[in-house]
């Protein structure tokens, strides 16, 4: 019998603490189990195995993710619209690199149909941003691939302390963006 106070969500938010904290690597069900203090078989009851913790933890990011996005976007456009949602998914990923990891850098698989889902609303969200910009559909599909680089790169580089210098990251982001921007206008 499960225990009571123990669900899905519960499993899958401990896990997704886990990942933030510690990496992808430190979930396990026995980590997870340990923090909720629980023995590792009872989690079957909730998620199916590891692959179900990380599984999990991929559909919380890529929602929590796509819900960012959307309240820093909404009543913008051009070059404000993609400058907000670009600092709230750079915020994200430095907020919750675990849960980024887990669904955003790597594409679902095809028979994933909840995860496929989760990461299209990502992906519409960055599309009707670039609706300002009149792109065609292959264009559009170069500018969210530079948007996602331009982020997962500086954030990755920020994060790992690859920006030594004393000048501003927050400046040199916003530049980053506005020159993604230019870009767009010139197609």
């Amino acid at each position: 019998m499960p225990r009571a106070g123990l669900d899905h969500d519960t499993v899958v938010a401990a896990a997704a603490t886990i990942a933030d904290a510690e990496g992808l690597d430190a979930v396990t069900l026995s980590r997870v189990a340990a923090e909720l203090g629980v023995k590792s078989p009872s989690l079957y009851n909730h998620v199916a195995g590891r692959e179900g913790l990380l599984r999990g933890i991929a559909l919380l990011g890529l929602s929590e993710l796509a819900a960012a996005l959307r309240d820093a976007a909404v009543g913008r456009s051009g070059d404000d619209a993609l400058l907000a949602a670009s600092q709230a998914y750079r915020a994200y990923v430095i907020a919750h690199p675990g849960r980024y990891a887990a669904g955003a850098i790597t594409a679902p698989s095809p028979d994933d149909q909840p995860l496929q889902q989760a990461a299209s609303t990502v992906l519409d969200l960055l599309t009707a941003i670039l609706r300002s910009w009149n792109l065609s559909p292959d264009d559009t599909i170069h500018a969210l691939r530079a948007i996602r680089a331009s982020v997962h790169g500086f954030t990755t580089l920020e994060t790992s302390g690859g920006f030594g210098l004393k000048q501003d990251t927050d400046e040199s982001f916003h530049r980053l963006i506005l020159a993604l921007a230019a870009g767009f206008r010139g197609r």
